[in-house]
């Protein structure tokens, strides 16, 4: 009976591919590429970027790049975390080239915490589910399979098109290849710009394949930086049987309050004005109107202020308009028996592009106003963020792509309220886009928890989008 299951499960396997085959004949090869990927663990802990990068270099080969059109890169100190960069050229010398941008590395992910194999690709109820399947091993196999299709088909491109694959994205301290690319080979990677994860489509609640519906589309242009801070407060401590208000602990958990009550001024650049005043024509009502009034009225009015007081009740609202610090981690004292001599916290900070993590510092320290606290900038991970132009050369076709491939559904330009490895491209002088095309849920399907996953239609109409989008810019 078990044997008759399976036979009939790997028949109707054997009948999907083939269906795929019949519609796109390259469809298949771009699956087996994005399940060798997916199952390639790239966790920092147990995995290796550096082996995902030799198999995406082995598809880019079998393609038709020379050797010389591919460069592999790691370092001795960080030997499994490498990647590659491979070179398409085009054939005008007068047009900078174009970056794609995608990292290898996932999340960690615990087997015994999900209900499937987080590193075994299974297809079930429309969707992908594994860990990577969406941040950000979608995008990567994407861009291989683009280079692939485009070297394989021998198609004639005015511009020439680079493909960085990196590692260190999701572990912030770790051996960073964007980063290192930006310091090392620069040149390696100049381009015009770049094109990376960030932007994206979100659905009504549901996947497309369950009766939803897609609400909007993103492209990302501009991010905030993350920076930690260690707040801190020092005390003689003493025998716990004759305890005092004058407590490390209660010290700093005053301040950590202070800080929880505390909102940094709302503040818009070009791209969150064009953000709020976009996606407020959609929303509709009174928090629509609120996003337009955002958009129109003058900083500091009492009605600019009364809009962001009704948009500050949306998370993720109240991150776009402003910096925000949260305290994420806590330690304190030395025994059970013992008055704390010392208590600290880091405060993670998501900044505002424009602002210095030396202004941010001296925010914290008036916020907490206590001479006990102090606040020091932890070693830098990210350099300050830059907001790339809304550049018509580079949004353009973008907007003219998602009128085809997503009609009726507005495309609203974001600034990303976390981080993504397009800030160290920035910080060199390459302005990087977050592109549309691969959608989710507003739960984001699981990216950075557990069972992660991706709408099946999601990747394959992603895929076609990014191709598309490529070919508008380099043919």
């Amino acid at each position: 009976m078990i044997a008759r299951i399976l036979a009939g499960v790997a028949l109707a396997t054997l009948a999907s591919q083939a269906a795929h085959a019949e519609q796109d004949p390259t469809e298949t090869a771009f699956r087996a590429t994005y399940k060798e990927l997916v199952e390639t663990n790239t966790t920092l802990s147990s995995g290796s970027c550096t082996l995902a990068a030799q198999r995406m270099g082995a598809h880019l080969k079998a393609a038709g790049f020379s050797d010389d059109q591919i460069t592999y890169f790691a370092t001795p100190e960080h030997p499994k975390e490498g990647g590659l960069v491979a070179v398409l050229p085009g054939t005008s010398n007068a047009e900078k080239p174009i970056l794609l941008l995608a990292h290898l590395d996932v999340v960690e992910a615990k087997r015994a915490d999900w209900t499937r194999d987080p590193f075994t690709l299974i297809e079930e109820g429309g969707y992908f589910w594994a860990r990577g399947t969406l941040d950000d091993k979608a995008m990567a196999a994407i861009w291989v399979d683009t280079l692939a299709r485009l070297k394989a088909g021998q198609v004639k491109l005015r511009r020439t098109v680079k493909l960085a694959l990196t590692c260190g994205e999701e572990t912030s301290g770790a051996f960073n290849g964007a980063e290192w690319l930006a310091h090392n080979k620069r040149d390696l990677i100049d381009a015009a710009f770049a094109i990376n994860e960030g932007g994206g489509g979100r659905t009504d609640g549901k996947g497309l394949s369950e009766g939803g519906h897609l609400v909007a589309m993103s492209v990302q242009v501009g991010e905030k930086a993350s920076q930690d801070y260690r707040v801190e407060t020092r005390n003689a401590g003493g025998h716990s049987s004759i305890p005092v208000r004058d407590n490390a602990i209660y010290e700093l958990s005053d301040a950590l309050l202070r800080l929880r009550d505390y909102d940094f001024p709302a503040e818009l650049n070009d791209t969150t004005r064009a953000f709020f005043a976009r996606a407020g024509a959609v929303y509709g009502g009174p928090a629509g109107q609120a996003m337009q009034t955002v958009a129109s009225a003058a900083p500091g009015s009492d009605a600019f202020k009364q809009a962001v007081a009704l948009l500050d009740h949306d998370r993720s609202f109240h991150s776009t308009l402003r910096t925000t610090c949260v305290a994420t981690m806590l330690n304190g004292g030395h025994a059970t028996n013992a008055l704390p001599q010392r208590a600290d916290a880091i405060v993670n900070c998501r900044i505002f592009p424009g602002h210095s993590f030396a202004e941010i510092n001296t925010e914290l320290t008036k916020v907490f106003n206590d001479p006990g606290v102090t606040v020091t900038t932890t070693d830098p991970d990210h350099p300050l963020a830059k907001a790339p132009p809304m550049d018509p050369t580079v949004i353009g076709p973008i907007e003219t792509l998602s009128a085809k491939y997503f009609p009726g559904v507005p495309l609203v330009p974001t600034m990303s309220t976390g981080a993504t490895d397009g800030i160290y491209l920035e910080a060199v002088g390459i302005p990087t886009y977050g592109a549309p095309g691969i959608w989710a849920n507003p739960d984001l399907n699981g990216i950075h928890g557990l069972n992660e996953h991706l709408e099946v239609a999601a990747l394959l109409k992603g895929r076609a989008f990014l191709y598309d989008l490529v070919l508008a810019y380099a043919k």
